[in-house]
């Protein structure tokens, strides 16, 4: 259905362990347990940093010497902040993007100390890492002490039987002692004992991976919730990025239009008005000539007509102006080389822009459903969720669509991103295809 049809990659190959024996051996796991254990001295370095500074920058207000201090030091929980977010995306996959940066720099390189301070405290970026230094302290040190404590008691109880030898050679004793008063001793020596042993350790060794992985999913929230740019940044990032779409889009409309008006109709008038010409001329000498060349330029005409009909139709048909996105379909669902059923289920209009967007949507997918699905029938379902303007699109072709870069569906999916819309797809190998999108309503 799409321009480009892709597969996905092969299959892996099974493992013979489950995932719950895996997880001890896993890089994943050692990774994570790095990351616990880095934890401790970095978050106890900027806690103790953070309360220093925050409580010396505050008793000096009244000298207005903390006002610099609480820049310095919020300026330097931002480069720590820096270095949470590598060690995050080290060893824990994430990768959180920097936060705005601080409000007037370009005016603190022209106007000096001043304004820098004013931008590092104006930035709530900046408050957030002092949150953070402050929140993850005592949660590193959980994290720290919980993740060694189960993680060596793990190992060392599931090795025993590895190590027992140490205790009757070098100790004196039969073996790890598990109790003792001073008249009673019990030792862990007897086979049996040792197999226990061995085998409590190994519930501790294959638990723990997925505790580590408990609290590092904490961590992840923090580092993402605090480090991280603030919601409202990230939309106007996404809404400048969704401007130039739509300039880019709007740009690409002009041109497809200023070409089809050149290299179409003003190509057919121009050759009419020549053809006119001429038999002007020849309508003294010779009348049936000049009257076969009008006929001929009345032909021209009429296809010239035809061409800028079509034109019209491609920027925004009348029908869907007049008579709304039901009949527009519909029209469109005719023109289509395979049967195609419409229905549409609306109580009343949306806007007129996300419905000239539902109409350009549906008119791509059925176009696509033409030169690439091998279908013998489609299908297309218009209805309102809540808010929200729905749109289906069904064929019975060869499947295999995909939206990735450089096919007709990635320029799609990223037009209907510029007005928060979603383009969903579902295109296995050998059909059906199922395309939805999402728009919107605004009515």
């Amino acid at each position: 259905m799409a321009t480009d049809f892709r597969y996905g990659p092969p299959a892996r190959r099974g493992h013979f362990l489950p995932p719950v024996l895996r997880a001890p051996f896993e890089g994943r796991t050692w990774r994570e347990f790095g990351y616990l254990v880095l934890s401790l001295p970095l978050a106890t370095a900027a806690f103790a940093f953070a309360v220093t500074m925050t409580s010396l920058g505050a008793g000096l207000l009244v000298t207005f010497l903390g006002i610099p201090l609480f820049a310095l030091s919020l300026s330097a929980l931002r480069g720590y902040g820096a270095l949470e977010r590598a060690r995050a995306r080290a060893l824990l996959g994430v990768d959180v993007a920097g936060p705005e940066p601080v409000p007037d720099a370009a005016g603190a390189r022209r106007n000096g100390v001043v304004a820098w301070m004013a931008g590092i405290l104006k930035s709530g970026a900046s408050w957030r890492h002092l949150l953070y230094a402050f929140l993850h302290f005592p949660w590193a040190v959980l994290g720290f002490c919980v993740t060694v404590a189960l993680w060596a008691t793990g190992w060392s109880l599931l090795l025993y039987p590895l190590w027992q030898w140490v205790f009757p050679m070098w100790g004196g004793v039969d073996g790890l002692q598990l109790y003792g008063d001073g008249t009673h001793n019990f030792y862990l020596d007897t086979p049996f004992e040792i197999a226990v042993t061995s085998a409590v350790g190994l519930v501790f060794t294959i638990t723990t991976p997925w505790v580590m992985r408990a609290l590092t999913g904490v961590d992840r929230l923090l580092v993402t919730g605090l480090l991280g740019p603030s919601r409202l940044a990230s939309r106007v990032v996404e809404l400048e990025s969704d401007r130039g779409v739509v300039v880019d889009t709007a740009a690409a409309d002009l041109r497809r239009i200023e070409r089809d008006l050149h290299d179409g109709a003003q190509a057919r008038l121009v050759a009419l008005a020549m053809d006119l010409g001429l038999a002007k001329e020849k309508l003294a000498e010779d009348p049936q000539a000049a009257a076969r060349m009008v006929d001929e330029a009345h032909g021209e005409v009429k296809v010239a007509l035809q061409e800028l009909r079509d034109l019209a139709r491609g920027i925004h048909p009348a029908v869907l102006t007049d008579r709304g996105l039901d009949a527009a379909l519909s029209a469109v669902a005719s023109r289509c080389t395979v049967p195609v059923t419409v229905e549409v289920d609306l109580d009343r209009r949306p806007a007129a822009a996300i419905e000239g967007i539902a109409y350009f949507t549906v008119s791509e997918l059925l176009q696509n459903v033409s030169k690439h699905a091998h279908a013998t029938r489609a299908s297309v379902d218009v209805w309102r969720s809540h808010d929200r303007l729905m749109l289906q699109v069904i064929d019975n072709g060869r499947g295999g669509a995909d939206t990735t870069a450089g096919s007709g569906l990635a320029g799609l999916a990223e037009r209907l991103g510029a007005v928060d819309g979603v383009l969903a797809v579902d295109s296995p190998a050998g059909g059906p295809t199922t395309v939805t999108a999402e728009l919107p309503w605004r009515g």
